[in-house]
């Protein structure tokens, strides 16, 4: 029997499914920070017979030689610690959809049925079911029966009953963006999305879409696990509801299913065992627990393989210099190693759409020689000023940027909130900050100095000025978008990493971290890091327990060593003074990289 309870703001619960995304073993898909892995889609053996296996739309998106290490050596991830990055974007997303449900449901509790998550997957399925055959309006939580022929599970946040034409709209809620603001006009394409409270999808002028490939991978997933029994909505749309919580963005899901259907057959095959994978490097790489651990033999009591860094480094994979599709393409065309790539000399590949040819050439050849940089040009050079500070922010997810820290002739100045984000004292802070940036360069100009900030990747920098601008219009101090945007766009903002990008080939990556220790720079914490800081600054202000002094101490010290790193790159990239510790004396041009197999320079010794 499905027993009924009725939660504190109103609406049923039916205590019987789980309400998370993800529903495998009771773990739910973070659904907004990077894409999750299907939760060990471990093959089952049922009464010694054929395995059968189960995976969620999560193994969609990703690197499938992980899918297949997951499903078949999953004792190897017994006691491996999760990701302090995954596993507060987890929780931030938890948060978000508990937030988002009890806002929907509070506003009219009698349209709704909310599943409990604290029953098995079978009772959950079942009075999911339940519910739509009963013609409930909107569930929160649903979890659909899972599929032994065709290995489909899952469930998503919302069911909406489409009022127009029958059956149900899946509707996910993730802590991703997936719109922008725009002004309305000229625009050619104006997407389709929905007031939250009132199903009313109509063209909206005032966002942009995000492209989010997941988010239609999962809703195609829920459409066919809709559809198998008889519940899909004619309609074929889904939704998604993103971190600002302020409409449901619609997916037209025809043009999506063929390729989810295709994607969809080649994942599950890789969990049965039916294809082969073999390592490629991807992004997903840089916190995957694969990387420096190896699978098992059967008995256990050795590897079977080398872990995929091992791999990959063995067999000098492509995918080393040419991670990503880019590896993908050149195997298409016969190159499987780096020294295929490096004895190129052809013509480049017609399909090529990535950055140069040549240069992709030179960063094979790099990488044997053990060069991390390659000169592009004779002279590098960075704009250089009479007055030069050093800006780098730290931010706390989507909450808010908590510290600006700059550096002006050797002193390190932080500009800062302690107190747990969102708060309106990040206005504040954000104030004095500009305020003294702004004062800094009005004094070089009125002393007939040239003046010149520097950040790397002014992505962040970029976006928090605008955020921070926008959010805290009109308080104190607080400067116009017009104002920052006249800043970032002039010749004073300078992004160091542009100019690394534009003067050298980077075979390890351009990332700071990569790039300053060639110049000579060395961080003070080995664990210093974006993902990383994230868990400091939860200790720091105290969001889980009392705050931690030494974590804020930790992470002031991460800010000044970054503004450091950028100002002894740019010394080093630009001197003053020519000497022999300079990029143009130590990295080896692009014409020592011709012709394969040269004689070279090495940086490294």
């Amino acid at each position: 029997m499905v027993r009924l309870a009725r939660l504190s703001g109103g609406g049923t619960i039916l205590h019987s499914v789980y309400s998370g995304s993800g529903d495998h073993d009771g773990r739910a898909d973070d659904s907004g920070g990077e894409p999750a892995r299907a939760a060990a889609p471990r093959p089952e053996s049922v009464n010694g017979a054929a395995r059968v296996a189960y995976v969620d739309a999560r193994a969609l998106v990703g690197c499938r030689h992980r899918l297949h290490l997951d499903a078949t050596h999953p004792e190897r991830l017994s006691g491996v610690s999760e990701d302090a990055g995954v596993k507060q974007r987890r929780e931030a997303a938890a948060a978000h959809r508990t937030k988002v449900r009890d806002t929907l449901v509070a506003a009219d509790p009698q349209h709704w049925v909310v599943i409990d998550p604290d029953q098995p997957a079978s009772a959950r399925a079942e009075a999911t079911l339940r519910a739509c055959v009963e013609g409930v309006q909107r569930i929160w939580g649903a979890v659909l029966p899972q599929e032994a022929d065709t290995g489909r599970r899952g469930g998503c946040e919302i069911l909406l009953r489409d009022p127009d034409r029958g059956g149900y709209i899946p509707i996910i809620v993730v802590n991703h963006k997936v719109t922008d603001p725009r002004q309305p006009d000229p625009a050619d394409f104006h997407p389709t999305t929905s007031d939250l409270f009132h199903w009313d999808p109509r063209p909206d002028r005032h966002v942009r879409i995000r492209t989010q490939p997941r988010d239609q991978q999962r809703l195609a997933h829920l459409y066919r696990m809709l559809q198998r029994h008889g519940l899909a909505g004619p309609a074929l749309v889904g939704g998604a509801i993103g971190y600002h919580f302020d409409r449901i963005l619609v997916h037209d899901l025809a043009p999506v299913l063929d390729e989810y259907d295709r994607r969809y057959a080649d994942r599950i095959a890789v969990v049965r065992g039916e294809l082969p994978t073999v390592p490629s490097k991807v992004p997903e790489c840089r916190q995957c627990p694969w990387w420096s651990r190896a699978p098992q033999s059967g008995d256990g009591t050795e590897p079977s393989a080398p872990s995929c860094e091992g791999w990959l480094a063995a067999h000098r994979d492509i995918s080393l210099v040419a991670p990503g599709s880019r590896a993908e393409l050149l195997r298409r065309h016969g190159v499987q190693t780096i020294d295929d790539l490096a004895e190129w000399t052809g013509e480049e590949p017609e399909d090529w759409q990535y950055e140069p040819f040549g240069e992709t050439v030179v960063t094979a050849r790099a990488w044997i020689s053990g060069a991390p940089l390659v000169r592009r040009v004779e002279q590098v050079r960075v704009q250089r000023a009479d007055v030069e500070v050093d800006v780098d922010l730290e931010s706390y997810q989507e909450h808010g940027a908590y510290l600006w820290g700059t550096l002006l002739d050797g002193v390190y100045r932080p500009f800062l909130t302690w107190d747990p984000l969102p708060t309106s004292d990040e206005a504040r802070s954000f104030a004095e900050f500009w305020t003294w940036l702004m004062r800094i360069r009005a004094e070089a100009t009125a002393a007939g100095r040239t003046f010149a900030a520097y950040c790397y990747s002014r992505t962040a920098e970029d976006k928090w000025l605008y955020e921070s601008a926008r959010r805290f219009a009109g308080m104190p101090d607080v400067p116009t978008e017009a104002e920052v945007r006249a800043f970032v766009d002039g010749p004073e903002w300078v992004d160091m990493f542009q100019a690394v990008s534009e003067q050298f080939i980077c075979p390890n990556g351009k990332g700071l971290k990569k790039i300053a220790p060639v110049a000579g720079f060395g961080w003070r914490d080995p664990e210093a890091g974006g993902e990383a800081s994230m868990s400091w600054y939860r200790l720091a202000v105290g969001y889980d327990a009392a705050p931690d002094m030494s974590q804020r101490t930790r992470l002031l010290e991460y800010n000044e060593d970054d503004v450091r790193a950028t100002q002894v790159l740019r010394e080093w990239m630009s001197p003053l003074v020519p000497g022999p510790h300079s990029a143009d004396a130590e990295v080896p041009a692009m014409t020592e990289f011709r012709e394969p197999n040269p004689v070279r320079r090495n940086i490294c010794t």
